[in-house]
């Protein structure tokens, strides 16, 4: 197969759509020369740069080689371990700058920032010791007049020497220049003295940047500085929200954007907002994010196939046999990078939500998926994550048995959690990993990066039992909170998702609202979409679309809100019909072209079409209108979902199709199309607006403020006396009709599995090597053992319960009673089986 795509779309240096074209070439990265008449405590950073991040790239493209395309030349060059930014809130030049304040501007990959010098010689352009590339320092003194921050112009920058303009006859004295009637002796002894007086300078403020680490060891503050990556590439990280990133592991002073608290600082649910998007199809894999993986043994295409067999991350690591390691460690490293995260941030937003699967763990005997590595990748992420102030909510998005018959859930299929013979077997399994990866996240090593934990993604509640998934919730409650302990800053946040029940519901009329009541930061995860219907209910005009997220959901999220808590929609997207390759499942058509077939059927179309979707996937042809409505769409989203995830940051490139054919679904490629908003907070006044123009009214229900209890304030912990009778009871004494008295279940005599993370080896010039990535279990009075198979015992398999057999007897294989050894974690990168714990004194 051909990985990653040959054909594929150009990258986008910007997070934003351009003002002029990308890749034209203006710009000088002089217009950062400013900054070195600003060295104070809140403009000065050290630019803290590890080891890795101090390769020389190539001197030719930073393209994003995944897509290969847009090689354009550049001299981006090594970067100084000691080099310095300026917070600055615009982007590289002024004529770039946005049209109204707090959008950013466009940066180009190939303009430099000013903290590098050149391999080639370093060239005096200014009296503060600062350079730029030869060629570029004439051009850029005369283009740049200033920069702007924070919607105000700050002072022109300097043009040559002693701040006097470079250009001919500008400032020169009279008779001629100094410069020219000077020997040439004399010339060198001037030359000699500005470097060793920038030298000088430089290591002094560099010294003092070490010092005076509360101000100042924030890594970089570099509006539009360039960022080396691992593998030696590099791309322009341009934050134009006044954000900063910083390379030092384990510190927690960066900040996405300026208003929005550091990862030191626990974040207020009450005061600020998530703006988040979904890093989907990267850890756990689903064929229509990453199509290019499953095409080669799907040729058809998007066309409707009803025998497709590679459906799935399941079958799919079954058909790759061995090259599965190969492929999906390509995968992972290319599909989502350190860039992304830092666009994200550039971006205007401040959460990501990381799906993992359970395989990132462990698998078992006979599971074909490529255990543990995902893990590898997932450490990466918290510290891209870190380095850039992002918060992370993690997801746990597939289990054994699967929780929905999904193709993202593990397999697609059937239902085998909390439903089928193996349902209880496979829920004891899943509580196995939401332990283990509580105790990591818990640890105060990560618990400001990762404040939220959603333990169980999407989960099916019509198959599983309203019942007996709220008994599982509670249960997966006690779980972690026995681990975390109760109150703010004692775990994450616990995200249940509402398992596709009605919205705004009371519990006894099947719903959630007062769920879990006076319960320690419980959150209720709401996915709203809107294209998973008959596509002839959908209103078909922008000015009907763009209100109908405030018309569906506003009221019952403010009603969630403020009975059951924070509620959030942690998937959305902007589509407004199922168009897009594999959408609905590979081999499978869509509603809006009348070519879906519901599961169990391959005669008829399920829905008669009403339209082509070549209108919606192919994002070039859109017009003004088109992008207008999508934006608007989006803001009133934003507005009424409050703290919402996007779904998805990206989307991948079809080779079949030759195009990214979900643009609907693509956060990325919409800010450089220019259909998604480059402001992402600035959604205030978008409901009303949209309802006036639609002509139409909401019932209002006051947006609540969190109560303390919901936040891990006053009354937390204290859950109504009444739903712990009705909820509490684990393991559920029947799934549906079948009592479970019989059902196959594990015993609690396996060796736990911690998860691990790699001591750093490197730290940037000025901080010692003081973290520790701590041992992977944050409470070490949690000394209870795993749940294993049985010895002795015959299990179905984890994925075929449903239809198998009801056993009429208990095996019990003769398996012994727990016992405790003393456990040992080892300091590795990946999970480890691991002896017992025993109760520390």
């Amino acid at each position: 197969m051909s990985y990653p795509p040959t054909s594929p779309p150009p990258e986008y240096v910007s997070p934003r759509p351009a003002p002029r074209p990308p890749f034209q070439h203006e710009s000088s990265s002089s217009s950062h020369l400013q900054a070195s008449e600003r060295l104070d405590d809140e403009y000065l950073a050290f630019h803290a740069v590890s080891t890795d991040q101090l390769v020389s790239p190539p001197r030719s493209s930073f393209a994003d080689s995944r897509y290969g395309a847009h090689a354009h030349e550049s001299d981006m060059l090594r970067s100084s371990s000691r080099s310095y930014g300026l917070n600055s809130s615009q982007g590289s030049r002024a004529a770039y700058e946005p049209e109204c304040p707090g959008r950013e501007s466009f940066s180009h990959s190939d303009s430099m920032n000013w903290d590098t010098q050149s391999q080639r010689g370093f060239a005096m352009a200014s009296s503060h010791g600062h350079g730029s590339p030869n060629e570029y320092r004439e051009k850029g003194m005369e283009e740049f007049d200033g920069v702007v921050e924070g919607g105000k112009r700050i002072r022109p920058i300097s043009r040559g020497l002693g701040g006097r303009q470079a250009a001919a006859g500008g400032g020169s004295p009279a008779g001629g220049s100094w410069w020219k009637r000077m020997s040439g002796k004399g010339k060198a002894l001037v030359v000699v003295g500005i470097i060793v007086a920038v030298l000088v300078v430089a290591g002094g403020v560099a010294a003092g940047v070490v010092v005076n680490n509360n101000a100042r060891e924030k890594a970089s503050l570099a509006a539009a500085a360039a960022m080396y990556m691992e593998d030696g590439t590099s791309f322009i990280y341009n934050n134009s929200f006044g954000g900063f990133w910083n390379a030092v592991p384990f510190n927690n002073s960066a900040q996405p954007q300026s208003d929005i608290p550091a990862l030191s600082t626990t974040w207020d649910y009450n005061e600020y907002k998530i703006n988040g998007v979904n890093l989907g199809g990267w850890l756990v894999v689903e064929p229509f994010i990453v199509p290019s993986l499953f095409e080669p043994f799907n040729p058809s295409g998007g066309a409707v196939n009803t025998s497709a067999t590679v459906i799935d991350e399941y079958t799919l690591s079954v058909a790759l046999g061995s090259n599965l390691s190969a492929v999906l460690e390509e995968h992972y490293s290319t599909f989502v990078t350190e860039k992304d995260f830092a666009e994200i941030a550039g971006a205007g937003l401040n959460w990501v939500r990381i799906p993992i699967p359970y395989w990132a763990i462990e698998t078992y005997a006979g599971e074909p998926f490529l255990a543990n590595v995902a893990w590898t990748y997932f450490l990466k992420a918290i510290a891209w994550a870190r380095k850039y102030g992002l918060r992370v909510n993690l997801d746990l998005h597939a289990v054994p048995g699967s929780q929905n018959g999904y193709n993202h859930s593990s397999k697609q299929g059937t239902i085998n959690l909390l439903n089928g013979v193996m349902g209880i077997a496979n829920a004891q399994r899943t509580l196995n990993y939401i332990r283990t990866l509580t105790e990591f996240i818990s640890q105060p090593e990560y618990s400001p990066v990762i404040p939220m934990f959603s333990v169980l993604n999407e989960p099916f509640a019509q198959t599983i039992g309203v019942q007996t998934l709220r008994q599982f919730y509670l249960e997966t409650y006690n779980t972690v909170r026995d681990i975390t302990g109760i109150g703010a800053g004692n775990g994450p946040f616990i995200a249940f998702h509402d398992g596709f029940l009605a919205q705004g519901v009371s519990l006894e009329a099947g719903g959630w609202n007062t769920f879990l009541s006076g319960s320690d930061r419980v959150s209720l995860d709401i996915h709203p979409y809107f294209v998973f219907q008959d596509p002839s209910t959908v209103p078909s005009e922008w000015v009907d679309l763009i209100a109908q997220p405030a018309l569906s959901w506003a009221h019952t999220y403010n009603i969630s809100t403020a009975t059951t808590g924070l509620t959030i929609a942690g998937e959305w997207s902007l589509a407004i019909n199922d168009c897009g390759q594999w959408l609905n499942n590979v081999g499978n058509g869509n509603r809006y072209e009348g070519t879906y077939y519901a599961i169990g059927n391959t005669t008829a179309p399920a829905f008669e079409g009403i339209g082509s979707c070549a209108n919606w996937t192919n994002y070039a042809s859109w017009g003004t209108s088109t992008k207008n409505g999508f934006r608007g769409l989006a803001l009133v989203s934003m507005e009424t979902f409050g703290n919402w995830f996007f779904w998805n940051w990206k989307t991948g490139y079809s080779n079949s199709l030759g195009m990214i054919n979900t643009p609907m679904w693509n956060y990325q490629l919409g800010l450089a199309e220019g259909y998604v908003p480059t402001n992402p907070r600035a959604t205030s006044g978008a409901i009303s607006s949209a309802l006036a123009a639609a002509t139409a009214t909401i019932t209002t229900y006051p947006a609540p403020t969190l109560s303390a209890w919901m936040t891990g304030g006053t009354g937390a912990g204290t859950i109504n006396a009444t739903q712990l009778s009705q909820f509490g009871v684990w393991p559920p004494t029947a799934l549906g009709t079948t009592p479970t008295s019989f059902l196959p279940t594990y015993t609690p005599t396996g060796a736990v599995i911690t998860m691990s993370a790699s001591t750093p080896t490197s730290y940037p010039a000025g901080f010692s090597s003081t973290a520790t990535p701590g041992d992977g279990w944050y409470n070490p009075s949690d000394t209870s053992l795993w749940n294993t198979p049985v010895a002795g015992c015959t299990y179905p398999d984890p994925w075929s319960g449903v239809g198998a057999a009801v056993p009429t007897t208990v095996c019990t294989g003769g398996a012994v009673a727990a016992r405790a050894t003393r456990f040992r974690r080892e300091h590795i990168p990946r999970p480890t089986h691991t002896p017992p714990p025993v109760r520390r004194a």
